[in-house]
C-alpha cells in the first residue's frame, strides 16, 4: 500500500503561540466591543509584552487606543526613555497620570505612611474615570504569584468610588449592578 504524502503543513501551535494568538484575539475583540479602551503601560517587561501584542494585533494599522502610564515620580530615566521610544515608534497617544499631581489635586492623600504603589491605585482609577475609558488592558504573569493565578482574562466592569486612607484600595472597585434584561 502506497504511503500518503503529507499535503499540508502541521498546524499545531506551541503553548506560547497559542497564548499569543489568544491575546491577539482578545485585543481585537475588546477594541471592537468597547467604545474607549486603554492599554496600561509602566515601561516594565509585562507592559512591553502587552504593547508588542497590541502592535501585532492591529498591524499594519496603528494601535487604535491610547497608552496610560501612572507616573510615580520614582521611575528610572531609562524606563521613561523606553516608554517614549515605544510610543514614538508605534505612533500611539500617551496619557500620563501623575501621582504628584493627584496628591496636589486631593485625589489621593499622602499621609507619609502610604507607599507610592498604593497611591498609584487612586491615581489610576481617577485617570480611567476622568478619561471615560470603558476597558483597560494590563499584563501580569500568573505563574509568578498565587494571587494572580486566580485572575481572569476578563473582569466585568466596575464602578469607581472614593476610598478613605484607612480602607484597602481593593474596596475602590465595586461591581456594576446591571438592570435585568428585558424579555
Amino acid at each position: 500500500m502506497a504511503r500518503m504524502s503529507q499535503t499540508h503543513a502541521d498546524y499545531r501551535l506551541s503553548q506560547l503561540d497559542q497564548l499569543e494568538a489568544e491575546s491577539i484575539h482578545i485585543f481585537r475583540e475588546v477594541a471592537a466591543e468597547f467604545e474607549k479602551p486603554v492599554l496600561m503601560f509602566s515601561g516594565g517587561k509585562d507592559s512591553i509584552v502587552m504593547m508588542r501584542l497590541a502592535e501585532k494585533a492591529f498591524y499594519p494599522a496603528k494601535i487604535p487606543f491610547p497608552v496610560l502610564q501612572v507616573d510615580t515620580g520614582y521611575d528610572f530615566p531609562e524606563v521613561l526613555e523606553t516608554r517614549d521610544r515605544w510610543v514614538s515608534r508605534l505612533g500611539v497617544r500617551l496619557i500620563v497620570a501623575s501621582v504628584e499631581q493627584a496628591i496636589k489635586d486631593g485625589i489621593v492623600v499622602d499621609d507619609g505612611k502610604t507607599s507610592r504603589n498604593r497611591l498609584q491605585i487612586g491615581t489610576l482609577l481617577n485617570a480611567i474615570e476622568e478619561n471615560g475609558f470603558t476597558a483597560a488592558f494590563g499584563g501580569g504573569r500568573r505563574d509568578e504569584e498565587k494571587a494572580r493565578a486566580k485572575e481572569r482574562v476578563y473582569s466585568p466592569p466596575r464602578r469607581v468610588r472614593p476610598v478613605g486612607p484607612q480602607e484597602p484600595a481593593s474596596r475602590a472597585l465595586e461591581p456594576l449592578q446591571r438592570p435585568p434584561a428585558r424579555g
